[in-house]
């Protein structure tokens, strides 16, 4: 079934009025208007002028809230802005309902493109790495360095604990779930989320937890969330299944920029024997492996990932303003 056999989403002008994203203390929201996209940019106003640009591309089912851990940390370091990809955040639906990596990767360069900050340094997670080791690949003058937390990239032998995930991708399975899981509360959707993805859920704060739940609540009232899910689902296990040149592994052959690549050994999603694949494609990649991390290192052990960041703009002859505590003493594994 392709795509455009599924339920067609709102139009961007009549999308369900919901309630605000959260900003966190130091942030900015702002909505930026694309050819066939309209994007939200979450940014930190930078510590002085002059600092290198950085943009963060979140996972499936994730939104730029996902990095605001990591761009604290890296406050005087570089520039953040992340962004909500099509159709998730407060990212309305694509006009063209293209959920594919491609898409995906295509807002990105629009949007790099439009802004005119490249190369900047490029961060994903999961799916978010999966595209923007596509950006990378496919235009290399807007990629400076590339960082990638548990990144999407294909495995033949899946976890178990990911199947279920893999599973919106099959026709009939969201509404399925959706009918299945329809008395459950924000709360218990939190939980299991927090399960599956974090090394650790206790180390979510009290905060956290209640910021989290606020933000699925808010989705929850979107009409096009799950649509946005499956096709994103959809897209990425599609990507799994190509070849040749237009192989993710092909491609991350291909990426010129320095590359950092973060894995967790408690990852329920990416395998974490992907790590050493990943290390040998990439042709100037270093490996930071985290025993105790989950599939979202950079929410769990932002002060670490930050470190290893650092380390990655020094290697590549780059000079934070603020290398001091944020530098590594070989971090890696």
């Amino acid at each position: 079934m392709s795509s455009t056999e599924l339920p067609s989403v709102p139009a961007s002008n009549v999308l369900p009025k919901v309630a605000p994203v959260r900003v966190a203390e130091g942030e900015r929201l702002r909505s930026v208007g694309l050819p066939g996209i309209t994007l939200t940019v979450r940014s930190r106003p930078p510590a002085r002028e002059g600092l290198p640009p950085a943009l963060y591309v979140h996972g499936l089912g994730g939104s730029s809230q996902n990095w605001s851990a990591l761009m604290q940390e890296l406050d005087g370091v570089v520039d953040s802005e992340a962004v909500d990809l099509p159709g998730f955040g407060d990212s309305p639906p694509p006009d063209d309902g293209d959920y594919s990596v491609t898409g995906h990767a295509r807002a990105v360069i629009r949007y790099l493109d439009a802004a005119g900050r490249g190369p900047v340094h490029l961060l994903g997670n999961s799916l978010g790495g999966a595209v923007s080791t596509r950006v990378a690949a496919l235009r290399p003058d807007l990629v400076r360095t590339l960082t990638l937390v548990s990144p999407a990239l294909p495995e033949i032998r899946v976890q178990r604990s990911a199947v279920p995930t893999a599973l919106l991708a099959l026709p009939g399975v969201t509404a399925l779930f959706t009918r299945f899981s329809r008395d459950w509360t924000a709360e218990q959707r939190v939980r299991g989320v927090m399960a599956l993805c974090y090394g650790d859920p206790g180390r979510v704060t009290p905060e956290g937890f209640r910021n989290a739940v606020e933000e699925m609540e808010r989705r929850l009232q979107l009409t096009y969330f799950w649509d946005a899910m499956t096709r994103s689902a959809r897209g990425l296990v599609n990507a799994y299944t190509l070849g040749g040149q237009h192989s993710l592994w092909r491609q991350a052959e291909r990426v010129l920029a320095p590359t950092l690549l973060v894995y967790g050994g408690r990852d329920q999603l990416v395998a974490f024997r992907m790590a050493r694949r990943a290390a040998r494609s990439f042709r100037d990649s270093r490996l930071l492996t985290l025993p105790d991390a989950g599939h979202v290192a950079m929410m769990e052990y932002p002060d670490t990932v930050a470190r290893a960041f650092v380390q990655l703009l020094t290697e590549a002859g780059e000079s934070p303003a603020r290398v001091g505590e944020a530098a590594v003493d070989g971090a890696g594994g």
